[in-house]
């Protein structure tokens, strides 16, 4: 029985809130389920791109996705889920959603994966690495 729920999103793309909510909700009961809801803010400061962003950008790019993250949830109409707990990350994106789940001691995660394009073919997108990496159950919505 799933108790804990992870569901990573990108505030850049809010249909992956929507469609994953969606089926946590066609899933899971209000009851029975603590939802976690987390969005990864990726590093900036590689020596290459560092010197063109403010010094204090990293830290000013968090408190947005914070405050992004919470208003994707507070715009979703009225779900049967509880209020999720909100997480941002600072790293890299995949890495950060599995340490958050292990942390957490998710039972599931529910990714959301875009179509893929030729790049995904060669690096492979987060929601892949995501699926092959976790500790976890892993449900990919498309």
């Amino acid at each position: 029985m799933v108790e804990k729920l992870m569901i990573p999103v990108d505030i850049e793309h809010p249909e992956t809130w929507t469609k994953t909510l969606a089926m946590a909700e066609r899933l899971f009961d209000r009851e029975h389920i603590e939802m976690h809801v987390m969005t990864v803010v990726p590093p900036f400061a590689m020596a290459i791109v560092g010197g063109f962003f403010p010094e204090d950008f990293e830290e000013k790019a968090i408190a947005a996705a914070k405050e992004n993250l919470a208003a994707l949830i507070n715009d979703q109409p009225t779900t049967t889920l509880p209020a999720p707990h909100l997480h941002v990350a600072h790293g890299n994106i995949y890495e950060e959603i599995l340490a958050a789940a292990d942390s957490i001691g998710v039972d599931l995660i529910i990714v959301c994966a875009h179509k893929p394009d030729f790049t995904d073919y060669l690096l492979g997108p987060n929601a892949a690495r995501v699926a092959r990496h976790a500790k976890q159950s892993v449900m990919v919505v498309r």
